[in-house]
């Protein structure tokens, strides 16, 4: 499952990787906490789509990501 950026709405159209909750290759549960990001505006926290493994990291802390990126994959459960 990859894991997005969200929209964010009034015309953000890029956000920082603050903070990864978790490492790759930790469990991670539906709902959780994965990346706090920043924008000018703002900090939020991404958070899990699904539960599973978080397998790849994709945008690094201190990296820019755009609505709609790619920035983890989790590899849901069974």
């Amino acid at each position: 499952m990859e894991v997005m950026l969200p929209e964010m709405g009034e015309d953000i159209k890029e956000a920082t990787v603050s903070f990864w909750h978790f490492d790759e290759g930790e469990k991670v549960s539906e709902g959780d906490d994965l990346v706090e990001m920043v924008t000018d505006k703002a900090s939020f926290n991404v958070p899990s789509p699904v539960a599973g493994v978080l397998s790849e990291i994709l945008s690094q802390e201190g990296e820019t990501a755009k609505i709609g990126d790619v920035i983890a994959i989790i590899e849901e459960e069974k």
